[in-house]
């Protein structure tokens, strides 16, 4: 089987979501599968490698744009070309993980199945987040291509975004952002990575019902990384969705009850600006910049607890999946695809979302556990999650699915 991979982004560059397409394409290109992958190209990269038998081909797609969500459909023009139209129809099956879109429009043109990816809400949500709230049943009230100004504003708020950002958000969002889920649903698969996901999508639309299909996503096995200190790790840097300012809060209660100060080693969270690298000293954080490999490694020795205080519903978060599988304690919200990841693990201690005072005791209560205790808690984790999860099954699912289609 032929399968063309159109990303946008494709790892090492983005997060969880071009991790878990990397995974894929070169776990394919080790079946009886020909894989190829068109991506964006940074810098110096040559325009084309191979990993092992995985074809990687490389185009100036982005430019210097941080929102690929809509800066990669405005280079439609690339699909037209001669070189990917020759890819699309070397293809059986387009798989379009990510943003890109358009390519689905592309693809079904020259009358090719299409399974899309989605790692987030983006079929019922144009923000992708469901981040505005109904009080009575914990869910977005927006509908579909209908994602309110309100909701809107308060999203970048959040985030922190300056006005004019917000009034581009909001004319985006508004456009652009409705047809974003049409295009979706335009394919023939649609690939969730968890019940919880499948279920919210389903529901808000049930046109698409029939399409969905849930499929964990794959993770890297390394060496167990051993555990020397009993600090706390946070790895969701300043973002709000994370939960950064839900943990600040959770922390400073802490401090004012007069509790013994926790050390929480935290990634991509260095800042120039004194008053908030002071700010973050007084409430026990331990920053860093991004870490390569070697130094995450270094400053995930010293973590006993993960935190994970995300206040939206993360469909499948690879930091839960990396706590567990590294045999550390989890402290995180009760929300999105985590209870399911969780299921059965004993050392993971979930909290309801955007309560800082639970999180303040749930924080207390993996801190008070004995060395013995949390040794216990993370082998019995690591063993419950690989009982549930692997990555052979994912693959094979992802073939049949594909078969189904051609």
């Amino acid at each position: 089987m032929n399968i063309l991979v159109l990303s946008e982004l494709f790892h090492p560059h983005g997060s969880g979501a071009e991790l878990a397409t990397f995974l894929y394409a070169d776990m394919l290109s080790r079946t009886d599968c020909n894989v190829k992958v068109v991506t964006n190209r940074f810098g110096d990269e040559p325009s084309s490698s191979k990993i092992g038998s995985l074809e990687i081909y490389r185009i100036p797609l982005l430019g210097e744009a941080i929102d690929t969500k809509y800066s990669i459909l405005r280079r439609s023009d690339v699909l037209i070309t001669d070189s990917i139209r020759k890819m699309i129809k070397w293809s059986d099956v387009v798989y379009v993980p990510r943003f890109w879109f358009s390519a689905i429009l592309a693809a079904k043109a020259l009358r090719k199945p299409v399974v899309a990816h989605v790692h987030d809400y983006i079929p019922v949500c144009p923000l992708a987040t469901l981040h505005e709230k109904s009080k009575s049943t914990g869910r977005c009230d927006c509908s579909i291509f209908h994602c309110s100004a309100k909701c809107i504003y308060e999203f970048e708020k959040l985030r922190g975004r300056r006005a004019g950002e917000t009034v581009a958000s909001l004319a985006l969002n508004f456009s652009v952002g409705r047809v974003l889920p049409k295009l979706v649903g335009l394919s023939d698969a649609v690939i969730c990575v968890s019940r919880a996901q499948r279920d919210i999508i389903a529901e808000k639309e049930p046109w698409l019902r029939r399409k969905l299909h849930v499929l964990y996503n794959p993770f890297l096995m390394g060496t167990d990384t051993s555990m020397t200190g009993k600090d706390f790790g946070y790895f969701g840097g300043r973002d709000s969705l994370k939960g950064f300012v839900l943990l600040c809060k959770a922390l400073l209660h802490r401090r004012a009850s007069g509790s013994e100060q926790i050390h929480v080693q935290a990634t991509k969270l260095r800042n120039s600006e004194p008053k908030f690298e002071e700010m973050l000293e007084k409430l026990g954080f331990i920053p860093y910049s991004r870490l390569d490999a070697a130094q995450f490694k270094a400053v995930y020795r010293q973590i006993q607890t993960v935190l994970v205080p995300s206040i939206w519903g993360e469909p499948w978060p690879y930091v839960v999946v990396e706590a567990l599988t590294q045999r550390r304690l989890l402290v995180a919200s009760k929300i999105g695809g985590i209870p399911e990841q969780v299921e059965g693990c004993e050392g993971a201690f979930l909290f309801e979302p955007g309560d800082e005072r639970q999180l303040m005791e749930t924080i207390e209560m993996a801190k008070s556990l004995s060395k013995d205790q949390v040794n216990d808690f993370g082998m019995r984790n690591k063993e419950v999650f690989l009982q549930r999860f692997n990555n052979e099954s994912s693959i094979r699912k992802f073939i049949r699915i594909c078969e189904q289609l051609t």
